[in-house]
């Protein structure tokens, strides 16, 4: 009986070990076709079932894990399989060094120090390690020295799952795409290669208040069946280089190659992508196109032999649909690591990323000016985007000192998101109301504001009349209000080189009514305009220079005291006394119709003057009749209340035509 037991036992035991060993190859021929979420997800359930006795399986199998973690983004858990393949004396030192690479991935430092040491005495001139051993060294003296920047997540471009690579279409910089695997396209899985799936092209545009507008699939040709994403456009906009992984089978281990495809816009629809044959020799793959911006080469990211190991950044000569020979652009950009996301901004500064130069971990954004007298390349690292986790991808509002990249930063399952950058403390708001003269607020309306030092933009107001916009520090502007039916109102400021909000409201006056002109003061029983009336005057000659084109009617009216003659012709001479004023201050006489019409015009009573007097009733005209039914009190309010002056538009087309 015991003899059974055991042979049972053994046959179990058998058994077990031959299912271990079937996932563990399955899951390695999935790890061989690059399929590594699938991979680790085998490998993760085959290591629970391996005996502790079977220590070198154990290592190969958690090594493995890392592997398939450290290429999906996923460093804690690659972190614990290293661990776990060291603990189980993994035979090749190949572990200390891609352990000492998430380590600096995940920020602790301190320990990925001594694992590239490991590493390094064995290897003493492995250049990624020497690098991240430099850069390990140096991370709190860069924080120190680094210029910044303000990094904050878009709240508007990033869709669900990953989001990366945006790419601002020029020369507006309103628009941009992006990629994204936000959606998974019917009858398709998930990718096993990421595990999420295939990305397309998203759109998206700055609206009237300079806000990012939901992304939309692009529509046209250019998103397909399979992956696209990163690419650039040329200067003009209107034609787009883009990257797509081709897979040639659904099957596990289709062969899948990442090519360059070119499509144009005309109008609004973009033509079929055609294939960019960079090279004839097609079992390498080409992607990350970048122009130049002179449009005479194409740099681009390959793995080609002839490189310096990983991916490498090359370039070739265009000539109509024809390339010249790739050139890799050397040691000072490539390393035995990945450097990709080729950018050029339009002051030639380039930019890529790299995990193979000195950096905080992962994937860092690095700046490259070519210096043509030695044929060099100056690389600084842009410490201020970078982070300890992969930051790509960079895109520059033309020569403005903001833009957007990509980063997978403080994300557990190490997806992309878009981030937005710019200068700190270098923008403050300007923000207000856009009303009518009676305090209503005017929807819709435009807001052209300009500096002097190249901003030049529109904005609408909101629907209850209020506007608000990011401007910059030390500079002078100049805002102009208008909307259909009013005439324009500007403001002018200049914003202080500190943290200061501005508050500038914009009054527009209506085309079509009379608008009364309150604090016009006059000597009594006479023409002579008094000093108090200086402010009110100085705001109608602002409203004239702000409009040039019309041309007004001013009058003056008087209460119901007095003889008619007497009042119609003290308000003749009123009424040309502002005139006078206006004219002395440079106003063309021909703009101006002085009018006097005594009492023979009273006031129709306006919400704001039922607000102030409630005795008084919207809609009543304030008649002698009417006035004479009051109090004592109340009548001397209605007889302040007519004498006025007014102006009136006649014409807007003065000088136009």
């Amino acid at each position: 009986m015991k003899c059974l037991k055991y042979i049972i036992l053994s046959m179990i035991v058998l058994l077990s070990s031959c299912s271990v060993m079937r996932d563990v190859r399955k899951a390695d021929k999935h790890y061989s076709y690059g399929e590594y979420v699938e991979a680790a997800k085998i490998y993760s359930k085959a290591y629970r079932r391996i005996d502790s006795k079977e220590k070198a399986l154990r290592a190969k199998v958690a090594y493995n894990q890392g592997e398939c973690y450290r290429i999906s983004n996923q460093t804690i858990k690659a972190e614990n399989a290293y661990a776990k393949a060291i603990r189980y004396q993994y035979p090749n030192d190949t572990v200390y060094l891609h352990y000492a690479l998430v380590l600096h991935k995940n920020a602790k430092y301190k320990p990925a120090i001594v694992n590239y040491d490991k590493f390094l005495e064995n290897h003493p001139e492995n250049v990624l390690a020497l690098n991240g051993l430099f850069a390990c060294t140096q991370i709190e003296q860069w924080r120190e020295e680094a210029k910044d920047y303000e990094v904050k997540k878009s709240a508007k471009l990033n869709l669900k799952r990953g989001n990366f690579a945006p790419i601002l279409i020029p020369m507006e910089y309103q628009s941009l795409i992006f990629s994204s695997s936000a959606t998974l396209k019917e009858g398709a899985k998930l990718s096993k290669i990421t595990g999420l799936p295939e990305n397309d092209f998203y759109l998206s545009q700055l609206d009237q208040y300079n806000q990012w507008e939901k992304p939309i699939p692009i529509e046209g040709a250019i998103n397909s069946e399979f992956d696209e994403g990163v690419g650039c456009f040329d200067s003009n906009g209107t034609t787009l280089y883009f990257t797509r992984c081709v897979t040639k089978s659904t099957e596990s281990g289709g062969n899948s190659k990442a090519a360059i495809y070119r499509s144009r816009r005309s109008g609004e629809k973009w033509s079929e992508p055609e294939l960019m044959e960079v090279s004839r020799d097609t079992s390498f793959i080409y992607a990350h196109p970048a122009l130049s911006n002179d449009g005479k080469y194409l740099y681009f990211v390959s793995d080609m032999k002839g490189g310096f190991g990983g991916k490498d950044i090359w370039r070739a000569e265009m000539m109509g649909n024809v390339f010249g020979p790739p050139e890799n652009l050397g040691p000072d950009i490539n390393t035995p690591g990945d450097e990709m996301f080729p950018y050029f901004r339009s002051n030639d500064e380039f930019y890529f990323s790299s995990n193979g130069l000195p950096g905080l971990g992962g994937l860092d954004i690095f700046r490259a000016i070519y210096n043509q007298e030695d044929s060099l390349w100056r690389v600084n690292n842009v410490l201020a985007l970078n982070s300890n986790a992969d930051d790509f991808g960079i895109a520059f509002f033309g020569n403005e000192e903001r833009g957007l990249f990509s980063s997978n930063r403080k994300e557990a399952k190490g997806v992309d998101k878009i981030y937005e950058f710019g200068e700190p403390n270098r923008m403050v708001e300007v923000s207000g109301m856009v009303i009518d003269r009676n305090g209503e607020p005017i929807p819709d309306a435009t807001i052209r504001i300009v500096n002097d030092k190249g901003t030049n933009t529109k904005i609408r107001s909101r629907k209850d009349g209020s506007y608000s916009y990011q401007i910059e520090k030390a500079a002078q502007y100049v805002m102009l209000g208008a909307s259909r039916g009013y005439l324009n109102y500007s403001n002018q400021f200049y914003s202080k080189d500190k943290d200061t909000s501005y508050v500038m409201d914009f009054i527009l006056t209506s085309l079509h009514l009379p608008v009364r002109l309150d604090n016009i003061f006059f000597e009594f029983d006479r023409a002579t305009l008094m000093k108090e009336s200086l402010p009110a005057l100085q705001e109608l000659l602002k409203l004239l220079l702000d409009n040039p084109h019309v041309t007004i009617e001013i009058s003056a009216h008087t209460d119901r005291k007095g003889k008619d003659e007497y009042n119609l012709n003290l308000s003749a001479k009123r009424a040309q006394s502002v005139v006078d004023y206006l004219v002395s201050l440079g106003i063309e006489k021909e703009r101006l119709s002085p009018q006097g019409y005594g009492e023979t015009k009273p006031t129709k009573v306006t919400k704001a003057m039922v607000e102030q007097y409630p005795f008084l009733k919207e809609g009543t005209i304030l008649s002698e009749d009417y006035i004479e039914s009051l109090s004592l009190q109340q009548q001397e309010i209605c007889d302040q209340i007519n004498r006025r002056c007014e102006f009136k538009v006649l014409k807007t087309t003065y000088k136009l035509f």
